[in-house]
């Protein structure tokens, strides 16, 4: 029987440079973090090595970075393709998508200008919007003003 959801995980290059990120740009909280310094969890994880975790928290949401220390990363640092399977990005609702624009870049992120829409009228405030941007590993976060929330029943 599913107890609920856990988190979602997502790797890093730098933990601290991306816990600085989480938290500061979409006001996440760190749970813990712990370094792995044996291989007492290599079956789970498939390989062997040394990694850093931290665990991190947002209303309903938790994510877990992990920083591998001594096994080498793969992957190109590039946002995934949103055709490509499997994990494509995170989203949230905020109340105003410029006004989080500067945090994004001070924390390391980078906004992805071209990937700005309107939904109906662009001059009226109340249209929803949405953008992409990328955390400092580039992996693609959507942010979307003016829209339902979605978080479950009787939800607005």
């Amino acid at each position: 029987m599913i107890q609920g959801f856990s988190h979602i995980g997502i790797g890093v290059t730098d933990l601290d440079r991306s816990v600085r990120f989480y938290t500061d740009v979409f006001g996440f909280t760190q749970l813990y973090q712990l370094d792995f310094d044996n291989n007492e969890v290599a079956a789970t994880m498939e390989l062997e090595g040394r990694f850093r975790s931290a665990m991190l928290i947002r209303d309903d949401i938790r994510i877990e970075l992990l920083q591998w220390v001594d096994v080498p990363i793969t992957g190109s640092g590039q946002r995934k393709p949103m055709n490509e399977l499997g994990f494509t990005h995170l989203s949230f609702r905020v109340e105003d998508i410029d006004g989080l624009t500067e945090a994004i870049v001070a924390a390391g992120g980078t906004v992805v200008e071209q990937t700005r829409t309107v939904l109906g009228d662009a001059a009226d405030p109340a249209s929803p919007r949405f953008i992409y941007l990328t955390d400092p590993d580039g992996t693609r976060i959507e942010l979307m003003q003016n829209v339902p929330d979605l978080s479950g029943p009787g939800s607005s």
